[in-house]
């Protein structure tokens, strides 16, 4: 009981912090917006009195990258390195990573973050003399930069006019946390992530070794795979909420459907959320999709980097952790919708706290899934090539292309949302039986199986 009672307190205050860092990336953006609106004044750019909107936007979306991509996004991939030795020990209850303490306390692993940074950035940098040089510079530039690049069309928070912030001047303008929102939106989002190919690619090519070699190679075909499963799986969502845009596709998720019930991405669109979670964990590379980096086999894209280039190759997978679980947030989880007294929180909270919530929520959201990876990470063995292929073309993209027809078919017939949202349910209820009824099966044969090895044991 002390314990849960400890946990709870815990979360709280996690729930509190994350709304109070909301409010604050909140007031950075608007500030510089404003900031920079007053510059365009005194430059003679724009008249006295006025307020640009692009003005305001681009002092906004300089506010967003100082504030949600490094902060949000570098701190929680580099929490999460610390999380792949560390906590992830909690999983597997073994002690894990314990030689730096502070004082005798090893505060949770935390002090690692600051080894880690140390020693990529002291540690000698050999490489091969028969390496292909700028290709070999240039493979952990390629595989750091898409994976950066991404988080910056993720809507974390909801728009607020400029007015709150500065008064009756400033009305009319609004700010939002997210760095850029573009039309392209989810096409942004396949062209980016695919860029990161080139990186894996070239490493094991430039690197003029057998193994680095096919670790490039397996990760090419893995990832080139799985792009075209995750692009077809997000069809469906495109089709229901009629949008490219991600902040678009987040407020459609408010629109109630079933008498009440948010009209969520993983509620109308369940089994495109379970493809596109399938096919972004393999676009990842972790385990059980991990045979680019199968280090029981010594192979590996990057096996002949050192020093602070393995250290952006090693980073960027955490970054696409973060990224991605991001992305799952904002089109099947509701985005930055708070779920529960949304409305009573709407009523009754001023506009910028509101947002600060709403902000608040979605990194709670965001949080949970990259836990939920993580898990995963550390439960599921590593599968076969060949296993990793048939998962891709013979269940994954037939799937995703049935899908596709069944949404159509259900918004022609009923454009409110209503059968899709309907058909959407009774999925999740035969996805959670069937799961329910493996579960039981393989307890019952373990139940046999240990029964027979004690009176085997017995005889």
């Amino acid at each position: 009981m002390k314990r849960f009672f400890g946990m709870s307190l815990t979360l709280a205050l996690l729930v509190g912090f994350l709304v109070l860092l909301s409010a604050g990336f909140y007031w950075a953006a608007a500030g510089l917006g404003w900031g920079f609106n007053a510059l365009s004044i005194s430059f003679g750019w724009n008249p006295p009195g006025t307020v640009s909107t692009a003005a305001v936007s681009y002092g906004a979306a300089v506010g967003n990258l100082l504030t949600l991509m490094m902060v949000v996004l570098m701190i929680s991939g580099s929490m999460l390195t610390v999380a792949e030795r560390k906590w992830s020990a909690l999983l597997q209850n073994r002690i894990g990573a314990n030689r730096i303490t502070v004082g005798g306390n090893p505060l949770g692993g935390i002090p690692y973050l600051l080894a880690d940074a140390l020693k990529m950035l002291t540690k000698e940098a050999a490489a091969p003399d028969v390496r292909n040089r700028l290709l070999f510079e240039l493979a952990p530039v390629l595989a750091f930069a898409p994976v950066f690049c991404l988080f910056a069309i993720v809507p974390v928070g909801p728009a607020v006019d400029l007015g709150n912030f500065f008064g009756v001047a400033a009305a009319g303008k609004s700010v939002s946390l997210q760095v850029a929102q573009i039309d392209a939106g989810l096409l942004y989002l396949f062209a980016i992530a695919s860029l990161s190919v080139y990186g894996t690619s070239l490493a094991g090519w430039a690197s003029n070794n057998k193994l680095a070699l096919l670790g490039g190679v397996r990760a090419a075909s893995q990832m080139i795979s799985y792009e075209v499963s995750m692009g077809v799986s997000l069809v469906g969502t495109m089709m229901a909420y009629r949008t490219l845009r991600l902040e678009e596709m987040v407020v459609a998720q408010g629109a109630p459907v079933l008498g009440g019930f948010p009209a969520l991405g993983l509620l109308l669109q369940p089994i495109g959320f379970l493809i596109f979670f399938t096919s972004g964990f393999a676009e990842t590379k972790r385990a059980p999709f991990d045979l680019p980096e199968g280090e029981s086999e010594i192979v590996g894209y990057f096996i002949e980097y050192s020093g602070m280039k393995f250290g952006m190759m090693f980073l960027a997978e955490f970054l696409e952790i973060a990224v991605f679980a991001g992305v799952i947030t904002a089109i099947f989880l509701g985005g930055w919708h708070p779920l529960v007294f949304e409305e009573t929180l709407r009523q009754n909270l001023q506009p910028i706290w509101f947002a600060a919530v709403c902000g608040g929520a979605f990194l709670v959201k965001m949080i949970l899934l990259m836990w939920l990876q993580l898990v995963i990470r550390w439960l599921l063995p590593r599968f076969r090539y060949d296993q990793v292929q048939k998962l891709c073309w013979k269940i994954l993209l037939p799937a995703s292309l049935v899908n596709v027809f069944v949404t159509g078919a259900a918004i022609l017939i009923d454009p409110s949302l209503q059968l899709l949202a309907w058909i959407g349910l009774g999925t999740i209820i035969v996805i959670g039986v069937l799961v329910g009824a493996s579960g039981r099966q393989a307890a019952a044969t373990d139940g046999h199986a240990a029964h027979g090895a004690a009176h085997a044991g017995g005889h």
